[in-house]
């Protein structure tokens, strides 16, 4: 009874010391929900699509380089980008596989041999240090980043939005193609109007008042300007002369007139009179 029960002791303890030694790291997968915890310490990101051939044939020195992840004291982690469109738009990724290194936010790309020996003498020897980092005009947590994941995102939607309509509804491909010109046309309009009514709003409109210059002319042109000015002045002072003339004589002759009918007017008071 003693002897099994210290035989079966020993069996557990073996048992728990191999799982112990056995114990493997896995790669962490990092998604659109979880990507800001990349942010803080240091990591190895692979960007891979399971459909290809060089991503496929690096994966089993990725996991191997993975167990080193606590000696290294590194997280391992890999980004699938058929799944997470907005990543690879958030990062860039033009070509599979990428391998970044981020350490405290500041990300370097990764150009070196891809085995485990390299990645590991990557870290350990802090080769990493001769890279330089992505500015922070591109960096994953810029404004301008942000901007293309979301482009990216919306591209997958739109994707999926076509898939459903051909493949679930039964949609022609060009009637899909009709439905997503004419949304863009509508949404179009919409965000243009949207945009006339934000700038009359701050800006609005000022008739602008009618600016008058001052006329330039050569000096044969305003000579003859002057010349002509003058002439005008003395007919109008001419005809302001006869004016006067016609008045003074008009007065003459009204007083006249009023002088001869005082005398009739007397004339006959004094016959009257007699």
């Amino acid at each position: 009874m003693a002897l099994s029960s210290r035989l079966l002791f020993s069996c557990v303890c073996c048992w728990l010391l191999g799982t112990a030694l056995g114990k493997k790291d896995e790669v962490q997968v990092i998604t659109d929900s979880n990507w800001q915890e990349i942010l803080k310490g240091e990591w190895m990101i692979e960007f891979y699509a399971p459909w290809c051939p060089a991503c496929l044939n690096l994966q089993p020195e990725w996991e191997e380089f993975a167990e080193w992840g606590d000696d290294l004291e590194i997280n391992v982690a890999k980004v699938d980008v058929t799944e997470q469109p907005g990543l690879s738009g958030r990062f860039i990724i033009t070509a599979l596989p990428t391998i970044y290194h981020c350490k405290d936010g500041i990300f370097r790309r990764y150009q070196g041999a891809r085995n485990k020996n390299d990645f590991i003498s990557f870290i350990s020897e802090r080769e990493w240090k001769s890279i330089e980092p992505v500015s922070s005009w591109f960096g994953p947590s810029s404004f301008l980043m942000n901007c293309m994941s979301g482009l990216f995102q919306l591209s997958m939607w739109i994707r999926q939005c076509h898939n459903y309509f051909t493949e679930d509804i039964g949609i022609p491909v060009w009637g899909s193609y009709i439905i997503f010109a004419l949304a863009t046309l509508c949404s179009g309009l919409a965000l243009g109007l949207v945009l006339v009514f934000i700038a009359d709003c701050l800006c609005p409109r000022h008739t602008p008042e009618p600016h008058s210059y001052p006329r330039t002319f050569q000096p044969e042109t305003s000579r003859r300007l002057q010349k002509v000015e003058s002439e005008d002045t003395l007919d109008e002072g001419d005809i302001l002369d006869s004016e006067v003339e016609e008045r003074i004589k008009q007065v003459d002759g009204d007083s006249s007139q009023n002088t001869a009918r005082k005398r009739t007017v007397s004339s006959w008071e004094a016959k009257d009179a007699s």
